[in-house]
């Protein structure tokens, strides 16, 4: 979700984005390609690095069509990777535009999967969960939230698509480990796990190029969705997100060109962390304001987004999320009190 008065000035070095199915050079030995998604946010950068004879790839779009035909275009004659092929594929996290075509490419290049262990694991779940009906838990944690009967029989009707978007992963995969040191072709990379958007979301640093694959961890333009699920319900992803924006910024020098899922490459990583963190503090302190009088959590979209969210489902269940990840970091911290109806409706007010 966009937060208000983001003022980090960023420094854009790398050009305008490479059409899908062809690549440009970020740096010696790393490429950069752009895939489509089916989504408001209609794109993703993938990334790979020269790895001996072949090419180690970040990430692997989201399932479908289109995305098959930019990686045929990619390994085919001509294509970037024709030489050599995707030796092993890093994927930073779970969520489908990025894991999507993760069995597919290893498949077909008969490769390992790399990725932390909550990552695969929660996707291995999640993509179990495909065609089954929505589960009580799911339309009561959403019914606490405020949502009126229409999006909660929108939500039942949705449940279930994720693994849609997901290529069949493969049964094994190679665990990657916070502070990790692995050998990608001539180079070393550090892993940096954060949370908060996903469970363990890897992000790579290489400090002889001076590089940060950031996956969805830091963005240029917008903020990631950081969310509270009916799987969890009392989870504290905010304190989470807080926490790994400290541990970027004392890991990760500023020096570094920022290559990120979504937007564009930049530099500025120290100054971008800086306003990520002060953006969700100046929610928190809206939201404490807020909460003088008892709020649903549907009821705090204005302070904390500063525009309205409407009715279409996916941004109804990303800013419902978001909000419940804001209130759950209050009330982790005693700041606020939550009390459940007879509705089953949950308001939360100031101590």
């Amino acid at each position: 979700m966009n937060h208000p008065k983001v003022k980090a000035v960023l420094e854009y070095p790398c050009g305008k984005a490479p059409i899908v199915g062809s690549s440009s050079e970020v740096a010696p030995g790393i490429l950069w390609f752009r895939m489509p998604l089916p989504f408001a946010l209609d794109h993703i950068n993938l990334w790979a690095a020269r790895d001996g004879d072949g090419w180690a790839a970040f990430d692997s779009g989201v399932q479908s069509r289109e995305t098959a035909s930019a990686w045929h275009k990619l390994c085919g004659t001509g294509g970037a990777l024709e030489s050599g092929g995707v030796t092993r594929l890093f994927v930073t996290h779970m969520h489908p535009d990025h894991v999507g075509m993760a069995g597919w490419l290893t498949r077909k290049f008969d490769c390992q999967l790399w990725m932390t262990r909550l990552e695969y694991l929660t996707c291995r779940v999640l993509v179990a969960d495909t065609g089954r009906e929505a589960p009580n838990d799911g339309v009561n944690f959403y019914r606490r939230a405020g949502w009126n009967e229409e999006a909660l029989e929108d939500y039942r009707a949705r449940f279930g698509t994720f693994g849609k978007l997901v290529y069949a992963l493969p049964d094994s995969y190679r665990r990657l480990r916070n502070g990790e040191r692995l050998r990608i072709g001539a180079h070393e990379w550090q892993i940096v796990v954060g949370s908060g958007h996903s469970p363990e979301h890897a992000c790579f640093y290489c400090a002889e190029l001076k590089l940060l694959i950031a996956g969805d961890q830091v963005l240029a333009r917008i903020s990631s969705n950081v969310s509270v699920f009916p799987t969890e319900p009392d989870a504290d992803p905010m304190g989470d997100w807080l926490a790994s924006i400290d541990r970027l910024r004392q890991e990760v020098p500023d020096d570094v060109l920022v290559l990120p899922a979504h937007n564009d490459p930049f530099r500025g990583l120290h100054a971008r962390l800086d306003d990520l963190a002060s953006g969700h503090r100046r929610a928190l302190d809206r939201l404490r304001s807020a909460l003088a009088q008892p709020k649903r959590a549907v009821d705090v979209f204005a302070e904390l987004f500063g525009r309205p969210v409407g009715s279409d489902p996916n941004l109804l269940g990303m800013a419902t999320g978001e909000s419940l990840a804001h209130l759950n970091y209050l009330y982790h911290r005693e700041e606020i009190v939550k009390e459940v109806g007879a509705d089953g409706v949950a308001w939360y007010r100031v101590k």
